[in-house]
């Protein structure tokens, strides 16, 4: 799989407003065939940042994402909201999915 995670430090006067502003990039992301997923997050330390993590099946699927028309289109509307450009980490990865974090794995012994 290709997995990707990039920081968006967007502009203060935006940064509350950033999922919606993303919204239908992200919703006609996550409906693509070959995308795995596709989050957001909100950094705990720096409130104008958010960090996406994203996972498309394949090569094919990532030349697709980045040839969709939503994707031309947030290229041309969603930098206008950004402070900096964007850093990206995209590593391929030969597995298909999430594994399981064994040293913290979970048992019957939870605390309550």
């Amino acid at each position: 799989m290709i997995f990707i995670t990039a920081k968006f430090r967007v502009r203060p006067e935006h940064a509350d407003e950033w999922i919606e502003i993303a919204k239908e990039f992200t919703q006609a992301t996550r409906n693509e065939a070959g995308c795995m997923w596709f989050e957001w997050s909100r950094s705990v330390e720096a409130a104008t940042e958010y960090v996406l993590v994203e996972a498309f099946r394949d090569h094919d699927a990532g030349i697709y994402h980045v040839q969709s028309d939503h994707f031309k289109s947030a290229q041309r509307i969603l930098p206008s909201y950004l402070a900096e450009t964007p850093r990206i980490i995209n590593a391929v990865i030969p597995q298909d999915g999430w594994s399981s974090l064994g040293e913290m794995a979970v048992e019957d012994n939870r605390v309550s």
